[in-house]
């Protein structure tokens, strides 16, 4: 019997040998006392391996199979609704009788409480099957949870600070409704004209004089659109600075929308109109809607102004969700290739033995082992993260015991944070590069619809763009990395000449392979920061003495000051991407001596691709700049 889970190594090294899971499993079953749950780590982590196994087999044998099918038949829009043909429809039954929709759910919410590492994990072993299933799969339970975790952030629900027991909670019908697998929601942010620059939304929220909330406007490519209940991001507030790229932020606020009624004589009303499902390249089981809201009853969540914080938190999940996502795809794609490469002979042997095709899936399989290592990395830390911020928030503790979570809360934070984009941009650009590998390795019948390769790029175009696009995570990166040197610029000169070190007297070589490619990123930052401040520097200069002071402590313009530097973005991205999975590769070396080779393979590519970044980061981009600016000759890097 076919299992997703079960035949991969790399997936299951994480799983029963890397991960650690005791503290996860704690912080999740609240030290053991909840009940009915695992009295102790050994019985969940065979609850954890049997779910996973249930997995494996659910994406392997009942929905791999009907890729095709799934991916020719679509969805269905008619008469203002959207509708799964039964081939689909069938799938989330199951779906919804293997009790997934509550996967990390508490046990008195009807869920499994399992953590959410399960549910990340689960993610790539069914984006593998499909991604579009897993996409709208996603939109069940994840907004189930992210219904509890904002009623405990605002303060509206009640816990047993003894046992966690959710007592109460602001939203409880809606989550009883969505783990019966009768409904599920989704998150509606862009609109006509303002996608990645949410300064510019114009969705409106007014309130009434009893205080009731009002939504009015239309929202665009929203994934899982057709759903009940839907987390808005509307303004009630105007920006107070026009100019301030920024300022519109501030004014956001989140709200939780019910957009239709089911009447009891099986008709719907509609509170929020469908407008239209879009005709897409791929995930052609997901749908992407657009939908007006005129004077839709809604629900603030938090306070006024608020919004954007909350869907930060929102967009900080899904980012690493999407990272699995993109794993899962990646993996079919390098399954599919090896295995037409190992039946495809020509000229004498297997395509899978002459040189170049070798290479190709050497590559895909180091690259897919890379990415792994990122998002298992990130999903730990955000999940511990969030957790612990809980128990921080209702646990009875000691003012010590309050200091020491605080602590490890921001180190978490910060990990997953290091990470985040890194592995949203990594994994999204990889999937398509890895899918259109996959075609050419298929050659002209890649190209046609009977092998799946070409389903699987269709799919794949996407991921580089939901979920925040690859040039929004790189610039996060970017900022960052640039934001921690200025606040800490001894601890990185100290970091920098470490690595420079240990690059030539380490003992262990590929510990001194690490070190120049630490080498090569430090200098590449470092280039960035001095750059951006000689030009700052340079502009000041130019002005009245008196004006100095302003100009260089204040008045700061993201889109002119960190213009070379966002130039660089992208490469920065990467070259932090490949010394981040190094480092992570090194420490599984060091106790695990069988990861050694998975080490190697990766520093022997991205050794290479270091020096390329790093090159084209200190030494290109002026005479594009100087176009952009309107200058007539680009201006001179700052000294150095």
């Amino acid at each position: 019997m076919a299992n997703f889970f079960r035949d991969n190594e790399d997936l299951r090294f994480y799983v029963e040998r890397w991960i650690d899971w005791e503290p996860i499993a704690r912080a999740t079953e609240h030290d053991f006392r909840s009940e009915g749950g695992p009295q102790n780590l050994g019985e969940a982590l065979d609850l954890y391996r049997d779910i996973l196994d249930m997995i494996g087999t659910f994406a392997a044998e009942e929905i791999a199979p009907h890729a095709a099918q799934i991916d020719r038949e679509g969805v269905i829009f008619q008469d203002g609704e959207a509708s799964f043909p039964p081939r689909l429809a069938s799938i989330f039954e199951k779906i919804r009788s293997m009790e997934l929709h509550g996967l990390c759910l508490p046990r008195e919410l009807g869920g499994t409480n399992a953590p959410a590492m399960l549910y990340f994990i689960g993610t790539e072993v069914l984006g593998r099957a499909d991604v579009s299933v897993m996409a709208h799969h996603g939109f069940h339970g994840g907004i189930a949870l992210a219904m509890l975790m904002f009623s405990m952030r605002e303060g509206t629900s009640e816990i047993d600070p003894e046992t966690g027991r959710i007592l109460k909670t602001r939203f409880r019908s809606y989550i009883d409704e969505i783990v019966r697998g009768e409904a599920w929601g989704c998150m509606d942010i862009t609109e006509p004209d303002a996608g990645s620059d949410m300064a510019r939304l114009r969705t409106r929220a007014e309130q009434d004089a009893e205080g009731n909330w009002f939504v009015t406007g239309q929202k665009i490519f929203i994934t899982s659109g057709h759903g009940k209940y839907h987390f808005v991001i509307a303004r009630t507030e105007e920006p107070k600075d026009e100019a301030d790229p920024f300022a519109g932020l501030g004014g956001l606020s989140m709200f939780l929308v019910p957009t239709y009624e089911d009447l009891p004589d099986g008709t719907r009303k509609r509170i929020v109109t469908l407008d239209r499902v879009e005709e897409k390249l791929g995930h052609h089981a997901s749908v992407t809607a657009a939908l007006s809201f005129d004077r839709a009853p809604a629900h603030l969540v938090g306070k006024r102004g608020e919004g954007f914080q909350y869907m930060l938190t929102m967009m900080n999940n899904a980012r690493i969700g999407v990272g699995f996502e993109t794993l899962g795809l990646c993996e079919a794609a390098l399954a599919i290739a090896r295995g037409y490469a190992a039946e495809r002979r020509s000229m004498g042997k297997s395509i899978d033995r002459h040189e170049m095709i070798a290479d190709y899936l050497d590559e895909m399989h180091t690259d897919i082992q890379g990415i792994r290592a990122l998002a298992m990395h990130g999903g730990v830390h955000e999940e511990l993260a969030q957790k612990k911020s809980l128990r921080l928030q209702f646990g009875r503790l000691s003012e010590i015991e309050r200091a020491r979570l605080g602590r490890e809360i921001s180190r978490h934070k910060r990990e997953a944070r290091r990470v985040t984009p890194l592995v949203k941009y990594l994994g999204a650009e990889k999937s398509v590069e890895m899918a259109r590998r996959a075609v050419q390795i298929h050659g002209g019948v890649g190209y046609t619809k009977e092998y799946g390769a070409e389903k699987l790029l269709r799919d794949a175009t996407v991921m580089p763009i939901y979920e925040g696009t690859s040039q929004i995570q790189s610039l996060m990166a970017m900022k960052d990395a640039l934001a921690g040197i200025l606040k800490r610029p001894a601890a990185f000169l100290r970091r920098g000449a470490e690595a420079r070190v240990r690059s030539v007297s380490a003992r262990d070589p590929l510990e001194r392979k690490l070190a120049r490619i630490q080498v090569l990123s430090h200098a590449a930052q470092q280039h960035l920061v001095v750059r951006t401040a000689g030009d700052k520097l340079g502009d000041a200069l130019r002005s009245p003495v008196g004006s100095w002071s302003t100009k260089l402590l204040g008045s700061w313009d993201p889109k002119r000051d960190f213009s070379y530097a966002m130039l660089h973005a992208e490469r920065l991205t990467r070259l932090l991407a490949d010394e981040a999975i190094g480092e992570l590769l090194f420490k599984q070396a060091q106790k695990h001596p069988d990861r050694r080779e998975v080490l190697e393979r990766h520093l022997e590519r991205a050794e290479i691709r270091a020096r390329h970044l790093a090159d084209a980061i200190t030494t290109t981009g002026d005479r594009l700049l100087a176009s952009l600016s309107g200058t007539d000759e680009a201006k001179p890097a700052a000294a150095e």
